[in-house]
């Protein structure tokens, strides 16, 4: 029975600059900033160990088109590993890392195939003597609209047909709608397996043939929850093994937590330590989003305490972990919500407020001078109608705040 074994990763995206993350404690930043490289690690030592007859990358392995000389100096290393152990590596740039960018350039080892910006084939025959035939291209430009899907055709010839595509999946609404393909398009191809890039959450969209998004290697934001890893897939004439690798060297969760039965600050503060005892990983961090929920405090100055104090206790006890849980967001919302009605009672102006509050829709144009900075284009995505409704619902609570602190 003829077999292969190999790696697929995808959206490396090495050396992201974690835009919003500076305010972290000087470790744990530093941490983060290496933590895409960390994962890298991971992946090349998976492949040696492993014993695979090749590596697949299908997109974005730099974070910019720039592509910083340290991001491929990192890759260059891991490559060169690779290299030492025979195994070959074949890559397709996405729209991060598109071929139309300005950088300096580092050759890469031999063991490196990069496909080129039109659908081309490439020819490998393993150890063991098996031909594989994969099928990819790199994005010429940034932006790439066309149904490259339509270029992909099958060469005779060889024993297994890999198909290697960044792209978006044309049912999905919420990621710009690059190389479009759909599921059918790409079962018709008759290839044995697709190793697709570009969608950051794991994903299978088929098992026959198996056609897989293993999301990115890192986490970057608070979008991207949960473990973050590739596949080590083991390939037969028959069947399909898909084993998932966790890489991830820092992972981002959110969690909500039931303050109901609390009665105190204190009580408040032990269901949060309690979570993060139970959210604690080994030798992984964690940046958590908590939301506190049905809070019931009467006394004042423990609901101030609340908003002054309770982060920065629960930091306190985390800056010098390793397995950190840091909390990157605190989210609290107390039972009692505020009464709108009596506050228009006591001032024409709240109900003025409220009206404005209810019926604004200018956040695009009230956030405009972010997205149009040159850093902002770079590196800030475009809310969802769900973040927006949840800005304005802070900046409601903050106005009132501020201007009834009772």
């Amino acid at each position: 029975m003829k077999q292969i074994s190999f790696i697929h990763a995808a959206d490396l995206h090495l050396d992201s600059p974690m835009v919003g993350l500076k305010q972290l404690p000087a470790n744990i930043f530093a941490r983060m900033k290496e933590s895409t490289f960390t994962a890298l690690k991971k992946l090349t030592a998976a492949a040696i160990a492993n014993k695979v007859d090749f590596v697949i990358l299908a997109g974005d392995l730099f974070d910019g088109e720039d592509r910083s000389l340290r991001a491929q100096s990192r890759f260059r290393t891991e490559m060169l590993k690779l290299s030492e152990h025979e195994i070959p590596v074949y890559v397709v740039h996405g729209n991060h890392d598109h071929l139309n960018g300005s950088w300096v350039h580092l050759d890469m080892p031999k063991n490196v195939h990069v496909f080129h910006s039109e659908v081309e084939s490439k020819r490998l025959q393993t150890k063991s003597g098996e031909i594989v035939h994969l099928y990819g291209f790199s994005y010429p430009t940034r932006h790439v609209f066309d149904r490259k899907i339509e270029d992909y055709q099958m060469l005779a010839g060889a024993d297994f047909h890999i198909g290697i595509l960044h792209g978006n999946e044309s049912s999905g609404t919420e990621h710009d709608n690059y190389a479009p393909f759909t599921i059918k398009d790409l079962q018709k191809k008759d290839f044995d397996y697709w190793a697709l890039g570009h969608i950051h959450k794991r994903c299978i969209l088929s098992e026959n043939p198996p056609i897989i998004y293993p999301g990115n290697i890192q986490g970057r934001n608070k979008k991207e929850t949960g473990s973050k890893g590739f596949y080590h897939v083991t390939l037969t004439d028959v069947e399909t093994e898909l084993d998932f690798i966790e890489s991830s060297d820092i992972v981002w969760e959110e969690v909500t937590v039931d303050a109901a039965s609390a009665n105190s600050f204190h009580d408040i503060l032990q269901l949060c330590q309690s979570t993060i005892h139970k959210l604690r990983r080994d030798k992984t961090g964690i940046f958590l989003t908590l939301f506190l929920e049905n809070i019931q405090l009467d006394n004042d100055l423990e609901k101030r305490s609340l908003d002054s104090e309770l982060l920065e206790l629960i930091l306190d006890e985390e800056r010098e972990e390793d397995s950190f849980v840091w909390l990157v967001g605190l989210n609290i919302k107390e039972s009692q919500q505020i009464d709108k009605e009596q506050l228009k009672m006591e001032a024409n102006f709240y109900a003025e407020l409220f009206e404005t509050i209810e019926h604004y829709d200018d956040v695009n144009y009230t956030l405009a001078p972010l997205y149009e900075h040159h850093l902002g284009r770079k590196y800030l995505s475009h809310l969802s109608e769900t973040e927006q409704l949840e800005l304005i619902e802070k900046a409601e609570k903050l106005l009132i705040t501020l201007l009834n602190p009772s």
